[in-house]
């Protein structure tokens, strides 16, 4: 790991996690927290104890750079922090392919690691991951995983990729057809294209968000078979269900609708995925699942106009303000509850 250096976004930083090498040459991920004020610095080797922390992990064809989302948990005591992970955002470099992976399984070294520093090294006694579709899904896997461990106290999910966004016959037709492919052609582009949601985003189509073109572009990275062929195989294992054993928040969108400019909701639904989906799929994470559509909201839930991301923002910390209240229960006094809806 290196240390931490100044982030191209004013008043971050960034450092790097040394993740080995595949076949095409080193593989990193990022870790990127706000500038810490120099009094805030723990003494070498002696990590003061801190408060609760979030990891926020992006989507596909993302990156961290949604500075307002840290800024409304920091108002609510969590020091913020985000991941871009391997062959993603600022991880990317010249011989990765970006945002490309065989195995979702890959990312929980990423993961893993993050969660380490968090807890270990700087020492924060809690720890929520709050993760976007791709990662939503990937974070799930991951939270099913660990779940014998101490890394993670919450998981907030933001619009997760729960199902592939397509009719039923296509959606098994072509999981047939990638899992053939993928081990033949893994680097196979597949689709890909323009996106009238990615393309509303940004500034310069009318959009709210200013960030860095060359890492989330307009027309996404080409999605490639072996990366579907991953993503699908994600999405079987959580239909079997999975047994994360901390509390989870599932939110969406409200409505979905079609990708294209002249859907006169392109700003007020998710054009992405299926809501419905991510709605029916919730319950399959664990035995404590709380899930929450959002009117008036986008694919990135954070992303949307207001008032529907003021209305996001306050769910994820209601609902964390009281899942809060049982970890600061006296171990043996009370059990957490454990809830479906």
């Amino acid at each position: 790991m290196t240390d931490w250096q100044p982030d191209a976004l004013p008043g971050w930083q960034a450092r790097t996690l040394d993740l080995g090498a595949d076949a095409d040459g080193p593989v990193v991920a990022t870790l990127v927290r706000r500038t810490p004020p120099a009094e805030d610095a723990p003494p070498a080797g002696d990590p003061v104890r801190r408060g609760p922390a979030v990891l926020y992990v992006h989507g596909y064809n993302d990156y961290f750079f949604q500075t307002h989302l840290a800024a409304a948990f920091e108002a609510h005591g969590y020091t913020f922090y985000a991941l871009d992970l391997r062959r993603c955002g600022r991880s990317i470099r010249p011989w990765t392919t970006p945002h490309y992976c065989s195995d979702l399984r890959e990312y929980a070294e990423d993961l893993t690691l993050a969660a380490r520093v968090l807890r270990d090294e700087l020492g924060h006694d809690r720890l929520v991951v709050n993760a976007h579709s791709t990662g939503g899904l990937t974070a799930s896997l991951w939270a099913h995983s660990v779940r014998e461990t101490d890394l993670l106290d919450a998981l907030v999910l933001n619009s997760p990729w729960f199902d592939l966004n397509a009719h039923w016959f296509d959606r098994v037709v072509s999981t047939r057809v990638l899992d053939a492919l993928g081990p033949l052609d893994p680097h196979r582009v597949i689709g890909g294209g323009p996106s009238a949601y990615s393309r509303s985003l940004h500034v310069s189509n009318g959009g709210e968000w200013e960030y860095d073109l060359a890492l989330k572009p307009p027309g996404g990275y080409p999605p490639r078979a072996g990366w579907l062929r991953a993503v699908r195989r994600g999405h079987a294992r959580l239909s079997r269900g999975l047994d994360v054993r901390v509390p989870v928040l599932v939110c969406s969108a409200a409505r979905s609708g079609p990708n294209s400019e002249d859907n006169p909701d392109l700003r007020c639904s998710d054009t992405v995925l299926d809501v419905r989906q991510i709605a029916y799929r919730a319950p399959l994470l664990g035995a404590d699942v709380t899930y929450e559509p959002i009117e008036g909201a986008v694919h990135d839930l954070a992303l949307s106009a207001r008032p529907a991301r003021d209305t996001y923002l306050a769910v994820v910390l209601g609902w964390l303000d009281a899942r809060s209240r049982e970890w600061r229960t006296p171990a043996g006094t009370a059990s957490m509850e454990r809830t479906t809806t």
